[in-house]
């Protein structure tokens, strides 16, 4: 995500419950195992994997536990998040999880080159609570540090050429404006679908998932 301004940043748009440093997402409770079963049929079994924006951990662990010949990256921009991360990664003891990174996707290097090329990058529920300079850089950053053949999952929200795709999305979108107004639902031929033309990525894979949401896998060329 981006880089902290001078006023507090939200990091969720949810309550977490703590245990030690670890954070607790309800969300992630809810949707990790859905993830996990589409991730593990669309993305790469083996090789390096970097997650943007980990959020509390979960995912991390649970992904990478799925994903044993995986060396996993993740981290995020958020200390307190990176706090939570660490604290998972201690509990978790998988050999293949590694981090916290502190990438800002909005910045030219993300401090991760000499670890690339990566089979895959993965970014669950952060374009839409971020300013779309965010999405930019993702797709920037995927173009530069996958490896040919690469791929790169998406899961969240998406609006599709111009219509939503469910009356609770619409009123998602408006919600997360009100907050800020750089924040909204993107639309995957709109707003996503230039950004991976501009960065020799090609959408391979699109997957309803629960609540409106939706997994999309672009490819490397």
């Amino acid at each position: 995500m981006t880089k902290e301004s001078e006023h507090p940043r939200e990091i969720a748009l949810e309550s977490r419950e703590t245990l030690g440093a670890r954070l607790y997402s309800p969300s992630a409770a809810r949707n990790r195992e859905p993830i996990r079963d589409v991730f593990s049929k669309t993305m790469p079994h083996i090789g390096k994997i970097l997650e943007i924006g980990g959020g509390t951990g979960e995912h991390g662990v649970h992904l990478a536990e799925g994903l044993p010949e995986t060396i996993w990256h993740t981290g995020d921009p958020d200390p307190a998040s990176r706090a939570s991360i660490t604290a998972w990664i201690a509990e978790a003891k998988l050999h293949n999880l590694v981090g916290p990174h502190a990438i800002d996707v909005t910045a030219a290097a993300w401090g991760v080159e000499e670890e690339a090329p990566f089979q895959g990058i993965v970014s669950l529920n952060m374009i839409h609570i971020a300013p779309f300079e965010a999405a930019k850089g993702l797709f920037a950053g995927a173009g530069r540090l996958l490896a040919s053949g690469g791929k790169l999952f998406l899961y969240g929200p998406f609006s599709r050429d111009g219509v939503h795709t469910a009356p609770s999305n619409e009123a998602f979108d408006a919600s997360l404006k009100a907050r800020d107004t750089s924040w909204g639902v993107r639309d995957l031929e709109r707003d996503i679908a230039p950004l991976a033309q501009k960065n020799a990525l090609t959408r391979v894979e699109i997957v309803e998932m629960p609540a409106n949401n939706l997994s999309v896998v672009f490819c490397k060329n």
